[in-house]
């Protein structure tokens, strides 16, 4: 009986064992990283996987718990992003696949182009360094700035503003709010898409198609050849997904693969 008992015990303890195994938990930020984590759940199943997705709300912490081990993965985030976050964190994440671009656009509820643009108006800009430094390029590229050419540029390598445009750094999640208070606003698309905006058809100006933050799946270094975390990306990658991007955002959100 004891040997039964035993034998019993072991193969619950094994059978437990791959269940956890089959199990893969991913961090998000709400739109469109969740909407589309939901769309890869039922292509992961057919994988013996099932996804289980926690939202956050920021941009910090999906990289701590990844780093801390809590998440097997995460899904929100481009290079210059990730590469700035470890450098200042002390993290070790690393990409596998690339799942799409979202244009980072300029905003307004206040003026209907930049020709309505005063002497002294407010900019509302995101406050982390790679955000803020596509914000700029956007603005200086439609001719409102002139930048230097450091690499990660913030406001002290702006070198000619000739409307006196009042720059306001807030945190990216937080620029939505703004909309009725600051004459032009610099949001991220998964951010505006929550504020029920429309990045083609209500932005003034929108980043580039070919921008090269691109989003990313991100693992803790040394889990990217994980047998879940190829299936995931896999999944993430597939035609099926693939389709509900280009469905679902009609060009807002494209698919970067």
């Amino acid at each position: 009986m004891k040997k039964i008992l035993i034998s019993s015990l072991v193969a619950l303890g094994l059978s437990l064992f791959a269940n956890a195994d089959e199990k893969i938990i991913i961090g998000a930020t709400s739109v469109p990283h969740a909407e589309i984590l939901e769309a890869v759940k039922p292509v992961l199943k057919k994988s013996g996987y099932d996804l289980e997705i926690k939202e956050f709300f920021d941009y910090s912490l999906p990289n701590l718990a990844l780093e801390d081990e809590d998440l097997d993965a995460n899904y929100f985030q481009h290079i210059p992003y990730l590469t700035e976050f470890n450098k200042n964190k002390g993290t070790h994440l690393v990409t596998t696949v690339a799942v799409h671009i979202e244009p980072l656009g300029i905003y307004s509820k206040k003026v209907k182009s930049l020709d309505e643009l005063k002497d002294g108006d407010s900019v509302a800009i995101p406050n982390d360094p790679t955000n803020e430094d596509r914000a700029l390029n956007i603005l200086a590229k439609a001719g409102l700035i002139k930048l230097n050419d450091e690499p990660l540029k913030t406001l002290i390598d702006i070198i000619e503003n000739p409307k006196n445009l009042n720059f306001v750094e807030i945190e990216a999640a937080q620029i939505p709010r703004s909309l009725d208070d600051i004459t032009l606003t610099a949001i991220n698309t998964n951010y505006a898409l929550s504020a029920n905006l429309n990045p083609l058809k209500d932005s003034i100006l929108l980043e580039d198609k070919d921008s090269p933050y691109v989003n990313y799946i991100v693992v803790k270094e040394g889990h990217e050849n994980d047998k879940k975390i190829k299936a995931l990306n896999d999944a993430v990658t597939s035609e099926d997904v693939k389709k509900f991007i280009i469905e679902k955002y009609q060009g807002a959100v494209l698919p970067a693969f």
